[in-house]
């Protein structure tokens, strides 16, 4: 069986002033996550405060690569198939997303991804990943 991806129309993000420099990376075509300032460790969710010791934040460039964690091809929902994912990126911080541009009966858990930022309607580009 076969799967393929079709494109999908994406919700203008909502831009506020904690996230404006990862909208702007996003524009530019690269992928941003928080650090700690005072541990170094990076998360996702994009916070003000690290989650675990409470310091402060600053955005950081990623690799843009990762592993799929856990997956879902979703096939009932809307009007066309379409895969969402847990993609651990090389960071090490795990974010949701989608995969794309593949036939999606092919995406397995281990996979190499590599961000591709996708167009939303009127706003930045959203990050999503393809196989690498």
């Amino acid at each position: 069986m076969t799967t393929p991806h079709t494109p999908m129309a994406y919700k203008a993000p909502d831009e506020q002033p904690d996230n404006l420099p990862f909208w702007q990376a996003a524009r530019e075509g690269q992928l941003l996550v928080k650090v700690c300032d005072d541990c170094g460790k990076p998360h996702w969710y994009p916070r003000v405060l690290c989650p675990f010791c409470m310091g402060t934040t600053s955005w950081k460039p990623a690799s843009g690569g990762g592993t799929i964690y856990s997956f879902s091809v979703t096939r009932r929902a809307g009007p066309t198939p379409f895969c969402i994912a847990y993609v651990t990126l090389e960071e090490g911080v795990t974010m949701m997303t989608h995969i794309i541009d593949c036939d999606l009966d092919t995406v397995r858990i281990g996979q190499k991804v590599r961000v591709k930022f996708s167009p939303s309607d009127g706003g930045a580009p959203v990050p999503t990943f393809t196989l690498a």
